[in-house]
């Protein structure tokens, strides 16, 4: 099972889509490897450096309707590679979202009053991420702030993550 714990990258808008994610030009890179020194490249959002900002960091959190656009896998690889294990949003596109399980990793929906409360106790400071995964809950931590928040998986993507991914699962139960 992957590392679900780190430090946490703040996307403070809607609609981050696929391209931006990983541009269209590299979906012909025959390794996931590849694809690492391009995450984020294109998205234009104040105070974000493609590159800079995401050095160090095995967490997102953003706004809704994180991943939309294209169904390509190459977004949640070019997260996978980059030790990003974890995108906590208000809402997923749903292939980006199932994608994400598909690769063993943690695509998690919460409240938009829980998102708002995290980018205002925790955005533009060097917040770390601790999840507890047998039991549902993220604890966030910030110089001596600390917020506990409880998360919710169904029992077929706690199978996927558990797993290693869409894969293993399958050869594991197939």
């Amino acid at each position: 099972m992957k590392t679900f714990s780190g430090n946490v990258l703040f996307l403070d808008r809607s609609d981050i889509n696929t391209d931006e994610i990983i541009p269209a030009k590299y979906l012909t890179e025959i390794t996931k490897e590849a694809l690492g020194p391009h995450l984020l490249e294109d998205l234009c959002l104040e105070g974000f450096t493609p590159g800079k900002s995401t050095q160090d960091k095995q967490v997102v959190i953003s706004r809704t309707n994180f991943g939309c656009g294209s169904s390509r896998e190459h977004a949640p690889w070019a997260f996978e590679v980059n030790g990003i294990h974890v995108v906590i949003a208000e809402s997923f596109a749903r292939i980006f979202r199932q994608n994400m399980f598909n690769g063993g990793m943690l695509a998690v929906e919460l409240p938009p009053d829980t998102i708002a409360d995290l980018f205002n106790r925790f955005a533009g400071r060097a917040t770390r991420l601790e999840t507890d995964f047998a039991q549902s809950i993220f604890t966030f931590t910030a110089d001596e702030k600390v917020f506990t928040v409880p998360f919710e998986l169904s029992n077929f993507d706690r199978a996927l993550v558990e797993a290693g991914g869409w894969v293993e699962y399958a050869d594991a139960n197939y």
